[in-house]
């Protein structure tokens, strides 16, 4: 048997027999994370695109879009959603696999679900299923591909996306196989907005197309459409094509039930890239409660791993997606502004002349423990020297979030608060999240989508 066979047989006897309350109750914390991240994201110029795209012809549904009245077909729902939610680097994080979960399993798992009026308890259970194969699928991928220009999110993102959608219909462990090996072929998402000043919308929508990709493969394995067996591990397969000479397809099937992926989220708290977390959290602390103006800051380094440096090192970013993945940038904004305010990546924020001047000045340099500790560890070290000669420093391996240093259920909440409130009344917002809570004992998804469903204001957007 195969190590990817194991992993599906698995998630099969998961799906008869269920899983414990604290993995169940993970998976809740994980919907609701994501579902933060869509509301928020919903009004957002890339998430109306989309969504207008898929509701420029008729076409006829049973799944929610977030922010429209009118429901789409499930893979089409998944896309919209997707987007939304990877729309503004708010979203999960699996650390060493180096993916984002939550805006493809959740899309995809709630899409199919509504799709088969499944319950609350079998949507947590292919939400748990899609978390697992992203993260073991990404692991096993190694830092390769990284390194190479692919998003991993986007590539390993439909075979995560398949998986969860086809637990959701009540696949048996061979249709399993089947809706993965499908994913395969639609493996794809390079990372060409890391690459420029301005990162456009592409990445925006890496977790909607393989969210969308997931639940269509899983819809026609349901039918009977074929795949081969060695779509992951085989000759030309995933691992293969995408990870030639670093693959561990062992990961697949290594130590399972053991240790659950979705207890093991990355919490994301600042709307930038993971790698620079670490950075802005230490720097406003090490700032005050007060944000200092630009002309008081001597000198601004911070320390990453190569691959951070590599990626993140633009100075002058000219977009919001240029904003959210520039070190540079989100130092200074650490130092003089507010890192956790969606607004500080808006462009009047970005084009603000002391700030940009500051963060032309911002060292980035490869720190060799942070390099050592990677992709383990997103950390940094900081060092800022004040105008009135104050020398202040600090080296993190784990920024707050990560499994190291998890988010409290409590911190969750409030990001989900301070996320819904953005399109929704706190009536709704309160009825969302007590649904959520419910959610391994609801018969019917209703109380879930019914407050995702409403027509977005025309001025929404940041």
């Amino acid at each position: 048997m195969t190590h990817s066979r194991s992993l599906f047989e698995f998630l099969h006897r998961v799906q008869r027999e269920g899983a414990p309350p604290e993995v169940l109750a993970a998976a809740s914390g994980c919907l609701l994370d994501t579902l933060g991240c869509m509301l928020f994201g919903a009004p957002e110029p890339w998430a109306r695109i989309m969504a207008d795209e898929v509701f420029a012809e008729s076409a006829s549904g049973r799944a929610t879009v977030v922010g429209r009245l009118q429901p789409a077909p499930a893979p089409l729902a998944a896309l919209c959603n997707g987007t939304a939610a990877h729309g503004f680097e708010l979203d999960d994080h699996l650390d060493e696999a180096i993916v984002h979960p939550g805006a493809i399993v959740v899309s995809a798992a709630l899409a199919a679900a509504e799709s088969v009026d499944a319950t609350g308890e079998r949507l947590l259970l292919g939400i748990i299923a899609g978390y697992e194969v992203l993260d073991r699928l990404g692991r096993a991928m190694g830092t390769g591909p990284s390194r190479r220009g692919w998003h991993k999110t986007a590539v390993a993102g439909p075979i995560g996306a398949a998986v969860a959608a086809a637990m959701v219909r009540g696949a048996d462990a061979a249709t399993l196989a089947t809706a993965a090996g499908l994913a395969c072929a639609t493996a794809s998402g390079t990372k060409a907005y890391a690459s420029s000043d301005d990162g456009g919308m592409e990445k925006r929508m890496h977790a909607g197309r393989a969210a969308e990709s997931g639940v269509r493969m899983a819809q026609l394995a349901a039918r009977g459409f074929t795949a081969p067996d060695t779509a992951i591990e085989g000759r030309f397969g995933l691992l293969h094509v995408f990870a030639p000479d670093e693959a561990r397809p062992e990961l697949l099937g290594e130590g399972l039930g053991q240790r659950w992926s979705i207890q093991h989220v990355y919490v994301k708290l600042h709307p930038c890239c993971a790698w620079i977390q670490a950075a802005t959290q230490q720097l406003v602390a090490l700032r005050g409660p007060v944000p200092l103006a630009p002309q008081a800051v001597r000198r601004l380094r911070v320390g990453v791993s190569a691959y951070a440096g590599a990626q993140n090192g633009n100075p002058a970013p000219r977009d919001t997606m240029g904003a959210q993945f520039s070190i540079p940038y989100c130092a200074a904004l650490a130092v003089t502004g507010d890192p956790a305010d969606p607004a500080s990546y808006a462009p009047a924020a970005i084009h603000e002349p002391g700030r940009r001047a500051l963060a032309a000045r911002v060292e980035v340099f490869t720190d060799t423990q942070m390099e050592a500790a990677y992709p383990r560890h997103y950390g940094a070290r900081v060092e800022l020297e004040l105008a009135d000669g104050r020398r202040l420093s600090g080296a993190r391996l784990d920024p707050h979030g990560m499994p190291a240093d998890p988010c409290t259920d409590e911190e969750r909440v409030a990001k989900f608060r301070r996320l819904a409130s953005r399109v929704l009344g706190p009536a709704a917002v309160d009825a969302l999240a007590q649904a959520v809570e419910r959610a391994p004992t609801l018969s019917s998804l209703h109380p879930i989508t019914a407050p995702l469903r409403f027509t977005l204001p025309p001025d929404a957007a940041q």
